[in-house]
């Protein structure tokens, strides 16, 4: 068992192991089963983020009317223009995108680690397969990659938006993918930590702020964000640069972070974007009085 990033990087370059073995061992060590058990449950979550993604770009709309048709306006812009910041990024985004507007249309998606942050892990996944032509075993390794981080936060901090606000749920979320990104273009394991600390400690601070308390606005386009976040920070690790902030430092330093929000920023609809004019008038438009007052 690892309870740190510094211990599953440390265990991966001993053995010379990828850190998605890692991860898929701890997983058969602690459910007792075999890996193809472990692998099977893990694919069937692939499956589903698949059809996400697949039905976000065919256009969904939230029974609220807030959110939907995003995803298909960015692939349509894709096909018709040369995006400014390049066509893998905007991928990403169109996809993190469309798996949170499925989300908040009451379809299936696979929690990464929230349902609120679960665009930044596929999204960017299955914008990178079309660069990198990834086996659907290394598609599956990619989520036991972003597990590990995740598991280090959850267990260390907090992925919990009321708890930590969106840093806990879309940071962690980015800083997963970004790291899983790296594993799969060939990087190691401690470019992998790097990635993670850099997406990390660029979105400290974030508050969560659900308009009519809907996991919604900003959410979907909070996890577009993640998801161009990671790809960046991706890049940079490959590249060699480094966080001069250890990775469980920047987790430790999230954490305080979130203790010292105040409630306002933390999921109740009561601060930032939640709580301006209009998205007051959204929240009585819903539900016919504004939600703290009911």
């Amino acid at each position: 068992m690892f309870k740190n990033v510094a211990e599953l990087i440390e265990r991966a370059e001993k053995e010379n192991i990828p850190i998605s073995e890692i991860m898929i061992r701890q997983e058969m060590e602690v459910k007792q089963v075999d890996r193809e058990k472990i692998f099977s449950q893990m694919e069937r979550n692939l499956d589903v983020m698949e059809k996400a993604v697949e039905d976000g770009l065919q256009g969904v709309k939230s029974h609220s009317g807030l959110t939907g048709g995003d995803a298909v306006l960015i692939q349509n812009y894709m096909r018709d223009h040369e995006p400014l910041s390049g066509n893998l990024l905007m991928d990403a985004v169109s996809k993190a995108v469309a798996t949170n507007e499925v989300n908040a249309a009451m379809g299936t998606i696979c929690a990464t680690p929230t349902a609120g942050s679960a665009g930044c892990v596929p999204g960017t996944l299955f914008a990178v397969k079309n660069k990198l032509n990834p086996t659907r075993e290394q598609m599956v390794r990619y989520l036991f990659t972003a597990g590990a981080f995740g598991f280090v936060v959850a267990n260390n901090a907090s992925i919990s938006g009321a708890a930590g606000g969106c840093q806990a749920e879309v940071g962690s979320a980015a800083g997963m993918a970004a790291a899983a990104i790296v594993e799969m273009a060939g990087g190691t394991p401690s470019q992998s930590a790097e990635a993670m600390a850099i997406t990390l400690k660029n979105m400290l601070g974030l508050i969560c702020d659900p308009v009519a308390g809907l996991v919604e606005v900003p959410c979907v386009k909070r996890n577009a964000m993640g998801a161009s976040n990671a790809v960046v920070a991706a890049d940079m690790a490959l590249a060699g640069v480094t966080s001069r902030i250890p990775c469980d430092e920047v987790i430790d330093a999230m954490y305080k972070v979130g203790q010292r929000m105040p409630s306002a920023f933390r999921e109740t609809a009561q601060g930032g974007l939640a709580d301006t004019l209009t998205g007051r008038k959204l929240e009585a438009k819903i539900y016919g009085s504004p939600i703290n007052e009911q």
